[in-house]
């Protein structure tokens, strides 16, 4: 890959992607929320559609994590800690392993779901549809570094890809120059995963900024009506007609 093209694809392309992803989420959350499901379908094939899911989100946010958590923390970090570099790779190959076994799994009980059953897939979006495609792609390339990562178990090649993320995060014009000489399947699955944040405001990815997380905070019981007495709000209190 020519200097150009790996500059334009990890130097700037990242910051198109999330511009993107930053400012489309936050249009589609301020403008159509209502618009942040997919066809009803619940009722079909609902035990393939609860293990899909529930494999789909576990794998996807131990994953999430892994990756952020993986690539974000300075290197500084590890090294203060004590963690070697090898330590790191291989608890990234087990654990990501697993986690993308269980994620792939799952999309691929999601996906058959969706396109084999005609009643579904008539009520399926194309967006629906290929952003299913799209994940279950990204799976696959990211279940396949894992055979290219077995032969780097020094870390030296997860160091480049810290290197780069961090480089991007803090605006560092030479970022592209760490992943330069990466193998081509990382490659890949960089550039979809940056697309997928390209692609995630114009998709039903979005329901992620729905999630209820508040409710792990909230308190163990709720208030459905107040009591009110005459004293205190004389308009409110009820007068029978006998009186």
């Amino acid at each position: 890959m020519s200097e150009t093209i790996n500059s334009a694809l990890f130097g700037w392309y990242p910051y198109f992607c999330l511009t993107i992803f930053l400012l489309g989420s936050l249009i589609r959350f301020d403008r159509e929320q209502y618009t942040w499901k997919t066809g009803s379908s619940q009722l079909l094939r609902r035990s393939q559609l609860r293990w899909g899911s529930n494999l789909f989100h576990i794998g996807i946010l131990v994953i999430f994590i892994g990756h952020a958590g993986g690539l974000l923390t300075p290197i500084a970090v590890f090294d203060w800690l004590g963690i070697p570099h090898s330590f790191k790779q291989g608890l990234a190959i087990v654990v990501g392993g697993l986690a993308g076994i269980a994620c792939f799994i799952g999309i691929s009980l999601l996906a058959h779901r969706r396109f084999f059953d005609p009643r579904i897939r008539a009520t399926s979006s194309f967006g629906d549809m290929a952003i299913l495609l799209i994940l279950w792609l990204q799976l696959t390339l990211g279940l396949s570094t894992i055979f290219v990562s077995l032969n780097h178990m020094d870390g030296h090649e997860m160091v480049k890809f810290m290197n780069w993320a961090q480089g991007i995060l803090t605006l560092q014009p030479s970022a592209a120059a760490y992943v330069a000489d990466a193998h081509p399947i990382f490659k890949m699955h960089l550039v979809l995963g940056m697309t997928i944040f390209l692609l995630f405001p114009f998709t039903r990815l979005v329901h992620v900024w729905s999630a209820p997380i508040w409710y792990l905070g909230r308190p163990g019981y709720q208030v459905v009506r107040s009591r009110y007495t005459r004293e205190q709000h004389p308009a409110r209190s009820y007068k029978h007609p006998a009186e």
